[in-house]
């Protein structure tokens, strides 16, 4: 019972982790890094992450500097996030890209929002799917006698008890990241 405990938490604690780096790739304004996390560069006919090509770092609070350790490479790093969705176009001095993130209009704060608010749902959704998974193996226990009435109620109300706090943690985070959008 514990083992499959345990698994139940880990599994809710894989989905919330998953959020929190949602979380961190939505452009809110702010330079982050992580925006160019699902970026591939061609790198010599392998899908490389930028992050593995170049130091990329933040200069002031909306700029994102990109430093290939690989001059050459500047081209083909501008041409991949200029084709991806990140929605910004680097400027390209020679040595260094810089992104500079603009500051989102009442509009795309209320989008980015919506869209935390959907993250976050399908989060719990997650988790909820992680309790119900662990409440039939629960009952297959009991159904063949491995457990007793009484050990299952305890669990099913255990795994209610973890669902609840991994629900009111997603709660939390999406509040939080919504005020930090809003802020901006």
């Amino acid at each position: 019972m514990k083992e499959t405990m345990k698994k139940a938490e880990s599994k809710m604690t894989k989905s919330v982790e998953r959020l929190k780096g949602e979380f961190a790739a939505i452009r809110a304004g702010r330079a982050n890094p992580a925006v160019l996390d699902k970026v591939m560069v061609d790198y010599y006919g392998t899908p490389t992450p930028v992050n593995q090509m170049a130091a990329v770092s933040v200069s002031e609070a909306r700029i994102l500097v990109i430093q290939p350790w690989d001059v050459s490479t500047l081209k083909t790093i501008e041409k991949a996030i200029i084709t991806s969705d990140v929605g910004i176009t680097p400027t390209n001095d020679g040595k260094v890209l810089r992104l500079v993130f603009p500051q989102p209009t009442e509009d795309r704060r209320k989008e980015l929002c919506k869209e935390i608010k959907k993250y976050g749902e399908e989060t719990k959704v997650a988790v909820r799917a992680v309790r119900r998974d662990t409440m039939e193996t629960f009952k297959t226990m009991k159904k063949n006698s491995e457990i007793t009435e009484d050990d299952l109620k305890s669990c099913e109300k255990d795994i209610q008890n973890l669902t609840d706090k991994f629900c009111k943690n997603i709660d939390s985070l999406v509040s939080e990241k919504e005020q930090e959008v809003m802020s901006l």
